[in-house]
């Protein structure tokens, strides 16, 4: 089937960015099992016609992975890094045309987009760098004719599912790692947003990395690929971006291998708001740590939790900064919000917004939908008066709802906070360095931001505890992930 690219990828700089399949061992397949759409979340357009991959797609991934796992492996360390290099440049040089193509299928303002392909290629730089550096150890052996040695090897075939909200930076923070460890990788992305996945695969050839080193497939039945990511003996290492419960899933399904396994999964992430705090800072860092993504992060603020001295100061001052935030496409200038991702996530924050009203929680700003831009348009909203009873509080919202409830002590905040499975991120305001301390040691968190709203960068390990995953991505501790020891004993050296 010919797929006419679409007239609003018009006016990208390099229509060639934009793809319509799968790519496996270095080739864009053609569609053999129909097609799925993929629709501008903005206006409902239609921006293209995908290929529709499933699991025989998938065991063709996985077996160029598999083929080409020894010659990437056996590239010397700054071999690698210079074709991931060269791939980080490549995307920072199409930066504008990637960003277009994210918001297209995603919807985040154009100036989000842009960041997050800078935070991608970070990623890859990152690890570039990394890759040179992944070293072994020399142990005192018990004996004096004995050397212990311990190196650190790639794992193999790399498999991974990611989630439309970051369809760029979720690949990459994967695959930069992967890559420079000496694995090969394969990636299902979000059906709502392969082409930008699909983007990078046409960077990767131009950075010179070898077929079947990088493979995209697309597709609508997950739980078919899923099967053969998470059940194919020849894959090492399964890394999945997303809920919780299809995490499970997933994971049980890696057990039939014994698989390594990395996951990021879900959150509900606490804002806690101290009485010695800056209340500006913390406003901004709010508004930075809620509306980012229209509300759509893992890592996205959740329950906002206010000392009661400092309760209507910080509510003042937050509702006069959200009031003006612009709600629009993406591509608008000056939009701040874009749309919600499809009908589903606006049920979802509508059924769980009607439920803390009708339970007493108070709606102080927004709680619509803008019809005049749209269906998926939906208002920054503020609710006071939030308990942690309601299913608003339990819930991780994924949308830009701030809910609002006030406490007196420390350790009441501290308690609400940790009233939650799940374990990712949280963010606390205070001045007092030994509360800062204290609290910090206190959160069940596995990233805390103090006195800071944005917290995500390559030099740090990004992860959870409890439900919300395991591993780490980023900083030198991602690589580990991706590597095996091999513990070698000499003997006979005397």
């Amino acid at each position: 089937m010919t797929n006419q690219t679409n007239s609003v990828f018009s006016q990208l700089n390099d229509n060639a960015l934009v793809h319509h399949s799968s790519y496996i061992a270095g080739q864009f397949q053609s569609g053999r099992n129909g097609h799925f759409a993929v629709h501008n979340p903005a206006d409902g357009s239609l921006l293209a016609l995908v290929a529709e991959a499933g699991a025989t797609e998938a065991e063709q991934a996985v077996t160029a992975a598999t083929a080409a796992f020894p010659g990437w492996s056996g590239l010397t360390a700054a071999e690698r890094s210079a074709k991931l290099m060269r791939w980080s440049q490549l995307m920072l040089e199409h930066q504008h045309d990637l960003a277009r193509i994210l918001t297209l299928e995603q919807g985040k303002p154009l100036d989000e987009a842009a960041g997050e392909i800078s935070y991608g290629a970070s990623f890859v730089s990152w690890f570039a760098e990394e890759a040179k550096r992944m070293n072994g150890d020399i142990i005192p052996a018990p004996k004096a004719n004995q050397q212990i040695l311990v190196l650190k090897q790639a794992i193999g075939v790399v498999a991974a599912i990611t989630p439309w909200n970051f369809p760029n930076a979720m690949i990459l923070r994967k695959a930069a790692a992967a890559l420079a460890a000496g694995c090969t990788f394969v990636v299902k992305p979000a059906e709502l947003t392969p082409l930008s996945a699909l983007a990078l695969a046409e960077l990767a050839t131009r950075a010179g990395i070898p077929a079947g080193v990088f493979n995209v497939v697309t597709g609508t039945d997950a739980k078919a690929i899923g099967q053969v990511l998470t059940k194919d003996s020849r894959v090492a290492k399964f890394s999945f971006t997303g809920s919780t419960p299809v995490g499970k899933t997933l994971l049980a399904q890696c057990a039939s291998t014994v698989k390594k396994v990395s996951m990021e999964l879900g959150g509900n992430a606490p804002f806690i708001v101290f009485d010695d705090a800056d209340l500006a800072a913390a406003v901004q860092g709010l508004l930075a740590a809620k509306f980012r993504n229209a509300g759509q992060t893992c890592v996205c603020v959740n329950r906002v939790f206010v000392q009661r001295p400092v309760y209507d100061a910080f509510l003042a001052q937050l509702i006069k900064a959200t009031a003006p935030l612009k709600l629009a496409p993406g591509l608008e200038a000056g939009c701040q919000i874009g749309p919600l991702i499809n009908q589903a996530a606006v049920d979802k924050i509508t059924r769980l917004l009607d439920q803390a009203l009708d339970q007493g929680a108070e709606l102080l700003l927004g709680g619509a939908i803008d019809a005049d831009l749209g269906p998926l348009f939906f208002q920054p909203t503020i609710v006071t008066d939030v308990t942690a009873d309601m299913q608003i509080s339990q819930t991780e919202i994924f949308g830009p709802v701030l809910c609002i409830s006030v406490f007196d002590t420390e350790q009441e905040a501290i308690a609400l906070s940790n009233n939650t499975p799940t374990g990712l991120a949280s963010y606390f305001y205070s001045r007092d360095i030994g509360r800062i301390f204290r609290v910090a040691k206190a959160l069940d968190y596995g990233m805390i931001g103090i006195n800071e709203g944005l917290i995500s960068n390559a030099a740090a390990p990004f992860g959870g505890v409890k439900e919300s995953g395991l591993g780490r991505e980023g900083s030198s501790y991602g690589l580990d992930d991706f590597t095996e020891l091999k513990y070698l004993c000499l003997g006979g050296l005397g």
